[in-house]
């Protein structure tokens, strides 16, 4: 029986916390499971990483970038086999590339298009535990690529739906909670999500798991336990929605901090011209978030709309090319808001929810700039002074 199980940076940090690790993967070896290990890299050494190479150039090219963030997971899988093996038990590490993830895209925000597992599996039938670096693969043109934000979850349920097992994701918090524990301590821990409502929480911003990777469980079915990696206590688990989960109407409340804002003001009306910011946007791979368009007023109207703030570099290049296209227009940027949503599959069948939050916004003097909605959610974009503010009057009112 085939497990995969996936750890951190955090948990990978050092080699104490290393040992610690592997005694969780030597666990389930004892206990009969074939199991694949997913690391991320140590610490904050993509960070790290990264900051070395801003400071040889601001822009530094992506193939390259790609190839420098590479290599920390390559030095997690290799301490963290070695100290398995010297445990006494066989272990063997592979980079993305031997693991047979194939991928595609742009440098540094690559996806997986297919795993080739023969290999994988080669060595699990060979009763060695298999350790692959997270975050990695290589494209049609051979080259070393990366997943972006999340990609180490993204690898192991990945890997996991090629195996047609069960995903169990160790991080440094004890599961999913129905808002951030470190923005409101009092939140409540989530026994089981489904995929939807969990896809929803990570879109919006909940930190704890990447919305690329659920979907990938949603798509395969694959279970995806979440659980501390330091503590023995019980997780989360993230499965196809049933009756027998809590039926609230809101399940969880998430805060999203790393938010831009652009608005850009008398655009000469026409579809073509709507047509033209966006595409230009896209063909930089830039995701927007919310979007906003007034009523045309003398032909003109107004654009806002919310991406991540680390696209601020080139959402203001694609800026600057509409300046030159429509002299008139002005481009106001805000990074001083967060996106505040509640999530739940409870939505699609009660009403009023929308009126409620307004409501508690209204009585509480909080002012939003754009409302978006989804049928299991509702996002705003208020001001980020207001934040703590909003998130424990909307937790307490909906008992979050």
């Amino acid at each position: 029986m085939n497990i995969v199980q996936k750890y951190g940076g955090s948990s990978v940090e050092s080699i104490e916390k290393m040992q610690n690790v592997a005694n969780r993967i030597i666990r389930k070896k004892e206990e009969g499971y074939d199991v694949v290990v997913v690391v991320s890299a140590m610490g904050k050494t993509t960070n790290q990483l990264i900051e070395m190479a801003k400071k040889i150039t601001i822009n530094p090219s992506q193939r390259d970038l790609d190839m420098l963030m590479s290599t920390g997971e390559q030095v997690s899988i290799s301490l963290l086999s070695m100290v398995i093996n010297a445990r006494g038990y066989e272990s063997i590490s592979l980079t993305g590339f031997q693991a047979g993830i194939k991928t595609e895209g742009i440098h540094t925000k690559n996806k997986i298009s297919d795993i080739e597992i023969d290999r994988v599996k080669k060595h699990l039938s060979n009763g060695k535990i298999v350790v692959i670096a997270g975050f990695q693969g290589m494209n049609e043109d051979g080259d070393i690529t990366t997943l972006g934000r999340g990609g180490s979850d993204t690898t192991a349920v990945a890997v996991a739906a090629k195996l047609e097992c069960v995903c169990e994701i160790y991080t440094d918090v004890d599961g999913i909670y129905s808002v951030d524990p470190r923005i409101y301590p009092n939140a409540k821990k989530i026994e089981s999500i489904s995929y939807e409502e969990m896809m929803e929480m990570s879109s919006l911003g909940a930190k704890i798991m990447e919305t690329r990777s659920v979907e990938i469980g949603y798509r395969y079915k694959v279970p995806i336990y979440v659980a501390s990696s330091l503590v023995d206590v019980k997780g989360s688990l993230i499965k196809e929605y049933d009756e027998l989960m809590e039926n609230k109407s809101i399940t969880g409340l998430t805060i999203s901090e790393n938010v831009l804002m652009i608005t850009v003001i008398n655009v000469p009306y026409s579809p073509e011209n709507i047509s033209a910011v966006f595409s230009k946007l896209a063909s930089k791979d830039v995701n927007i978030d919310m979007i906003s368009q007034t009523s045309p007023n003398n032909s003109l109207v107004n654009l806002s709309f919310t991406t991540s703030k680390d696209e601020e570099y080139t959402v203001m290049e694609v800026m600057t090319q509409l300046k030159n296209q429509f002299a008139h227009i002005e481009i106001q940027k805000d990074i001083a808001v967060t996106k505040v949503s509640v999530v739940g599959m409870g939505m699609k069948n009660q009403s009023g929810i929308a009126a409620q939050v307004f409501k508690l916004f209204a009585d509480n003097q909080i002012h939003f700039k754009l409302v978006t909605t989804s049928e299991i959610s509702i996002s705003y974009t208020i001001n980020s002074a207001d934040k703590q503010k909003a998130v424990s009057i909307l937790a307490e009112a909906f008992n979050l």
